[in-house]
């Protein structure tokens, strides 16, 4: 069987400690290190940091993303490899956290004691991964050896103080310090100004200076929550840029199909992604709440996937569902404070468990649907949408009583008596041949806009899930957000609300499955 991490949360004696290093996805992304003074320093050595030392981030091409024809055979070696990338980058953050003072005494110590070194242990690693494709027989992406090179990036609040870089879409955003200017990085709402000294973003002890009770070093800010009462409506979920439309409406395949499997009550928990790293411990850099499935780690093979246990009631369904947990950043000491993919990656306080975990099968608006293969996985939503932008994020955030008022990059302070939403629909066409991609993305598609299938693809049921938790409302006092929750993350994320993302293993036996879709494409509402 494989690892398979059921931990039930126990107190500590130490509260738990915020990551010191941050790690891209697929070796890729952007590393923060913490260059400016902490608020107990005086303000001559604070303008002498800030001026002496302007490198704050270190920049890497994707090369995951450039991955999208990989042969079956070589991609577990291919996934181990990236994985390696991920952690030259977190050795190359560490190095950058750790050496200010040299910084500010070289000009040149980041290009040639952190860039240089880190591209040459990347130009090992992307011809190790180019040597697996071809002796699989698949072709290696043109350029590939021009990923490699990564570059030192300036802090922008230091470089544009006053000015601001806005990294959202649809207005105003988060307006992050910096001399009354900073990083713009929102989307979607007006955004709050958190003024002043800037924001302190990582490592090296003297943390993201955001307030709050034990929250860490690494997010959220005051900026990232909005009072859902302030927000107009909008309609129901429906994702970012077109992902997460709803395939059903009241033509076509219109019935449900509803799996209880419950709200991980036995804190079944681990920081694997057994989808985007089979056979990488930690390969996710934070925890999930496992329902279904309850043998779902890096090491699990899909025929221990058919022999496990499952939590849900209909027991044709073996389905892994996971998401990643939503925290409450009081300073709770939890059981994996310092252990990696909790406090080890800036993880920190209070695991919540939902009150609802509702798990629904949809039909599609314009054709019935057709079975899901077994084994087939789908990931929905971007754990690295603050860094790598917009086209895979998938995120819905509301609360229970105004749900038809969503926000996508933005967590919602619900009133007294109203509840958290996070919401997913996930990708319900079908390319009708594989049961994952290199990427993890292409062999499944999100509906057009008129709740049609692109072409090649067909439409299967979409697994829309609604997640609730009761949650005591953040409080925002002079700027600072206290007692904020947040979903766990890549620690570079910043535990931004857009990072949200979802997963889903199809194991519904071959009788189960053929039930979801004679219900959903007969009208009946099933479960």
């Amino acid at each position: 069987m494989g690892r398979n991490t059921r931990k039930r949360r126990s107190p500590l004696a130490v509260r738990a400690i915020a990551a010191s290093a941050a790690l891209a996805v697929a070796g890729g992304g952007l590393v923060w290190a913490n260059f400016y003074a902490s608020a107990g320093e005086s303000k001559s050595k604070q303008n002498s940091t800030l001026a002496s030392a302007q490198v704050a981030t270190i920049d890497c091409p994707d090369v995951g993303q450039q991955l999208t024809n990989v042969p079956d055979k070589a991609r577990a070696n291919v996934a181990k490899e990236l994985a390696l990338l991920d952690q030259q980058i977190t050795e190359a953050y560490k190095r950058l956290a750790d050496t200010r003072q040299a910084q500010a005494g070289d000009a040149g110590f980041v290009d040639n004691a952190i860039v240089g070194p880190l591209k040459s242990k990347r130009v090992a690693t992307i011809d190790r991964i180019g040597i697996n494709i071809r002796n699989a027989g698949g072709q290696v992406p043109q350029g590939m050896d021009q990923l490699a090179a990564c570059k030192g990036v300036a802090d922008p609040n230091q470089a544009n103080a006053g000015g601001g870089q806005n990294q959202g879409g649809n207005g105003g955003g988060q307006n992050q310090g910096g001399n009354g200017g900073g990083q713009n990085q929102g989307g979607g709402q007006d955004g709050q100004n958190q003024g002043g000294g800037g924001q302190n973003q990582g490592g090296n002890g003297d943390g993201q200076n955001q307030g709050g009770n034990g929250q860490g070093d690494n997010g959220p800010a005051a900026g990232d929550f909005v009072d859902i009462t302030q927000v107009q409506p909008n309609g129901g979920p429906k994702g970012v840029n077109g992902n997460g439309l709803a395939a059903n409406g009241d033509s076509g395949s219109t019935g449900t199909f509803t799996t209880s499997c419950g709200t991980n009550g036995n804190d079944n928990h681990n920081s694997d992604n057994v989808i985007v790293a089979p056979g990488v411990s930690n390969g996710a850099q934070h925890m999930h709440d496992y329902v279904g499935n309850q043998d779902n780690d890096a090491f699990t093979s899909d025929q221990e996937f058919l022999q496990a246990d499952s939590s849900c009631q209909n027991q044709g369904d073996k389905s892994s569902y996971y998401w990643p947990v939503l925290r409450l950043r009081d300073g709770t000491a939890e059981f994996d404070a310092n252990a990696p993919g909790g406090g080890q990656d800036g993880n920190i306080g209070k695991i919540l468990e939902a009150s609802e975990a509702q798990l629904k099968f949809v039909g599609n608006k314009k054709s019935d649907v057709v079975a899901m293969p077994q084994a087939l996985r789908i990931i929905t939503g971007d754990a690295k949408a603050f860094t790598n932008g917009l086209n895979n994020a998938n995120t819905n955030w509301s609360c229970t009583g105004f749900e038809d008022r969503q926000l996508t990059d933005k967590y919602p302070i619900c009133p007294q008596g109203s509840s958290v939403v996070r919401t997913s629909f996930f990708q319900s066409c079908w390319d009708g041949q594989n049961i994952d991609s290199a990427n993890h993305r292409t062999h499944v598609a999100f509906v057009q806009q008129d709740g049609s299938c692109p072409n090649g693809f067909q439409a299967i049921p979409q697994l829309q899930a609604r997640l609730v938790y009761d949650v005591p409302a953040p409080q925002i006092q002079n700027g600072q957000v206290v007692n904020p929750y947040a979903v766990d993350g890549f620690p570079d994320q910043l535990h931004k609300a857009i990072t949200d993302h979802n997963d889903f293993i199809n194991f519904f036996d071959e009788n189960t499955m053929n039930q979801v879709v004679d219900c959903i494409n007969s009208g009946q509402d099933c479960q």
